[in-house]
């Protein structure tokens, strides 16, 4: 229902504002479909705000929903992504803005592919395919590079000449495969095999230039992802342009993000090595060169010494303290020499003066009888028997004659 107005008779601005709010209110849920630009999530808000842009014409509107309905979005809603939105119109006259509240969000075109492909992802990621620890390391210099690549392609000569140009000795093991298209997924995992099954592939690497997200879908298919986990050699992933992540980069051991960049991996630079050999040539000569001349200085120092200046000088010291030692062991030996004789003599003399013999050579006799016994008493020899007489130089024979008794 239109206002009646007129210049007598103008509308306030209020009732302009609230006709137009009803209007719109009228107007009920409905599907609307655009890009996503402009999302702002402000911490502490239960309410997120975008803006919905058209596809064709430079149109946009502003759109909102609760936290709860962005955040439940698998995947998660980017800028950029195509989606068809349920929402209601509402005006909102103290600002005379109009807006969309969304009441369900789903992804269209592109966004409902990419939706597939993280749902794809996270169910993989589940079974640990990506896992961090299941990467390999790539050999420093392999003798033989596997490539996977479609025939007379850029990323083919791409790779080979890099690799060549880095390292000119390297070898390589092309396999053909379709990179693009419905026969691109099985082709591929064809190759890989049989360059796995290859005892002196030493490192594969899947080349592919740059595509759209649906040129690439091959390399983001669940056989060939779970074909490159199965392998057991090492698999570099080339696939796109920096910006293309296909699954196949997550399940890779090393993922390069373009065909030359996965060159640069493979193989070192010949020029880069000669010069960090030579650097280390350097660094080892100048530590043994080091090391010697501390070596030299010690024994310099070791030779300057008195000591060793002139080893006569240690010589002739000790030679003089062996003298003197000598004499003074000498002189000790005799002293003791000379008191152990004198010793001698005394005890000899002690000896001497109590041996039965100095008695005897004082003047005294020993009497015997003719048993050989001594004779101490008269009682213990008879007249006329015969008897010893031991003096200090010999024996008396001799005969008793009489015998007198003397009284003490």
């Amino acid at each position: 229902m239109a206002l009646e107005t007129s210049p007598q008779a103008p509308a306030p601005v209020r009732q302009v504002a609230n006709a137009i709010a009803g209007w719109v209110d009228r107007l009920g849920p409905i599907w609307v479909e655009g890009q996503i630009a402009q999302v702002s999530r402000r911490p502490g808000m239960q309410t997120v705000f975008m803006t919905l842009r058209d596809a064709v014409a430079d149109i946009s509107i502003p759109v909102t929903c609760s936290r709860m309905l962005f955040d439940g979005l698998n995947p998660p809603l980017v800028e950029g992504a195509s989606v068809v939105v349920h929402a209601k119109p509402s005006y909102y006259a103290n600002r005379g803005t109009l807006s969309l509240q969304a009441r369900e969000i789903r992804m269209v075109g592109l966004g409902e592919l990419l939706a597939r492909l993280e749902r794809r992802r996270q169910l993989l990621a589940a079974e640990g395919l990506f896992a961090a620890e299941l990467k390999r390391s790539l050999p420093f210099l392999p003798g033989c590079v596997g490539l996977v690549t479609a025939p007379n392609s850029a990323a083919e000569r791409d790779v080979q000449e890099i690799a060549r140009r880095r390292w000119p000795a390297v070898g390589f093991d092309v396999a053909y495969a379709a990179m693009q298209g419905p026969r691109a997924a099985a082709e591929v995992i064809e190759a890989l095999q049989r360059l796995d099954r290859k005892p002196e592939v030493e490192v594969i690497v899947i080349a592919r230039g740059g595509g759209s997200v649906e040129d690439l879908l091959p390399f983001s298919d669940e056989a060939l992802i779970r074909a490159v986990h199965a392998v057991r050699t090492p698999v570099v992933s080339a696939i796109g342009h920096e910006p293309d992540t296909p699954l196949l980069d997550l399940v890779a051991d090393v993922r390069a993000a373009t065909p030359t960049d996965a060159a640069k991996m493979v193989v070192p630079d010949v020029a880069e090595e000669v010069r960090n050999v030579r650097a280390a040539r350097d660094r080892i000569r100048a530590s043994v060169t080091g090391w010697l001349a501390r070596e030299q200085a010690g024994l310099d120092a070791l030779r300057s010494r008195p000591a060793l200046a002139d080893p006569r000088n240690l010589l002739t010291a000790r030679e003089d303290e062996v003298d003197a030692l000598l004499a003074r062991a000498r002189r000790t030996l005799r002293h003791a020499l000379d008191r152990a004789g004198d010793d001698i003599h005394h005890q000899r003399a002690r000896a001497r003066a109590l041996s039965p013999l100095a008695t005897l050579q004082r003047g005294y006799a020993v009497l015997q009888d003719a048993d050989g016994h001594v004779v101490t008493s008269v009682d213990s020899v008879a007249a006329k028997a015969k008897v010893t007489v031991r003096v200090a130089d010999g024996r008396i024979h001799a005969t008793t004659t009489a015998i007198e008794r003397e009284e003490s």
